[in-house]
């Protein structure tokens, strides 16, 4: 980890803050977690300390702990020198103090630092002729990485007119790499299908009915449905491990969802042994956290199988991609009233609900993948059987 996002002060300036408790939340992989101070004293922020939402790195100043009797922002009159009181410094995943005494900075050096990078960079810099004052560092201790030198250089060749330059975020970063990651590590196939589901429509009407609260969505009678299914199907919740698949001693299943800083896919544990109405509610407090960026990372880890659902955007079928290590993720399009032939060679009306199951192909062969999808179609035509 390099950077994290910060999101807000747990305590305030003033506060006598013991060793291990928890000071500041920090969002990193798109969950939130509380980093604890690994020393003692009286908090006192800087008025120019990060606000929520701004990125730090790692090593960056955040606050002061003083001691008893020290007076806030201890500085030195002199303009040689700077008396600094030790920092709260964010060290990955604990705010540290580098040192129980002041340490002495010379202002007239400061500013003289010589630019540091690596080997990669320097020669990527004489390559594409890029000035290294002008990079922008995003490795540790600002050091400057061949991967900055080349976005630097890329952008200096962009049209002077009609682009605009709009930052990556920490969030949208980490969706790409994973996203990179899941195409370059998986051989991923999607098969689609779609299945009757007039009786899920009239099952959840008529929990509507009756006033159910909270009122399940579809995808948590998937979900609960899927689980069952993964138990017959238990090669589709396997991880490829080279030599061996490695099959999960539970079935927790994560589900995407969508937020104002990216895709979040919180994971709930073990929904096959859930009733419908606690699914549906621990699926909301987990979708509210995601929403309001209080999701931990404790919640989006160790998913076995993954859903994800476009239906409310009107899109029938898509290629989702593989939650990776996972080996499959199912694609849950939109309910559409269209006429369906029968047996006697007339038409009716139904409720279809299209499906797109993506998976990995070293791990299973499309003939499983599809028996999967066959019993998950025949479950979803009968939810009540199942729930």
């Amino acid at each position: 980890m390099e950077e994290g996002t910060f999101l807000e002060w747990l305590k305030k300036t003033g506060d006598f803050v013991n060793e291990g408790d928890p000071l500041f939340t920090l969002e990193s992989d798109k969950a939130a977690q509380e980093v604890e101070s690994t020393d003692s004293g009286i908090l006192e922020l800087l008025p120019d300390g990060p606000k929520p939402g701004a990125v730090i790195k790692v090593g960056a100043i955040l606050a002061y702990l003083l001691a008893e009797g020290e007076p806030p922002q201890a500085l030195d009159a002199t303009p040689e020198t700077t008396s600094l009181t030790p920092p709260v410094v964010y060290s990955q995943g604990a705010a540290s103090v580098h040192s129980a005494k002041p340490v002495a900075v010379d202002a007239t050096k400061a500013t003289t630092t010589a630019t540091t990078a690596s080997p990669r960079a320097r020669r990527a810099a004489l390559a594409t002729g890029v000035d290294l004052a002008t990079v922008t560092p995003t490795g540790k201790s600002g050091r400057i990485r061949e991967r900055d030198v080349l976005d630097a250089s890329s952008k200096k060749r962009l049209p002077s007119v009609g682009w605009v330059d709009v930052p990556v975020t920490a969030t949208r970063r980490i969706i790409a790499e994973k996203l990179e990651r899941s195409v370059s590590q998986t051989v991923p196939v999607t098969i689609t299908g779609r299945c009757d589901a007039s009786a899920m429509v009239l099952f959840r009407n008529q929990l509507k009915a009756g006033d159910a609260t909270p009122l399940p969505s579809f995808n948590d009678i998937i979900l609960k449905i899927a689980a069952g299914v993964l138990k017959a199907h238990p090669n589709l919740t396997g991880r490829w491990a080279g030599t061996s698949i490695q099959l999960p001693d539970a079935i927790d299943i994560g589900f995407a969802v969508e937020t104002e800083d990216g895709l979040v896919v919180p994971v709930l544990r073990d929904p096959g042994s859930l009733r419908l109405s606690e699914i549906s509610r621990r699926s909301k407090q987990l979708i509210d956290a995601a929403r309001n960026r209080r999701i931990t990372s404790q919640e989006t880890k160790d998913g076995c199988f993954t859903i994800t659902s476009l239906g409310s955007f009107g899109i029938d079928t898509f290629t989702p991609v593989i939650q990776f290590p996972e080996t499959a993720i199912l694609g849950v399009g939109t309910i559409t009233r269209v006429a369906v032939p029968l047996e006697d060679g007339s038409f009716a009306s139904r409720e279809q609900l299209p499906l797109s199951l993506t998976f990995d192909h070293r791990a299973l062969d499309g003939a499983p993948a599809a028996r999967f999808l066959q019993t998950l179609r025949r479950r979803l035509e009968n939810p009540t059987a199942w729930i």
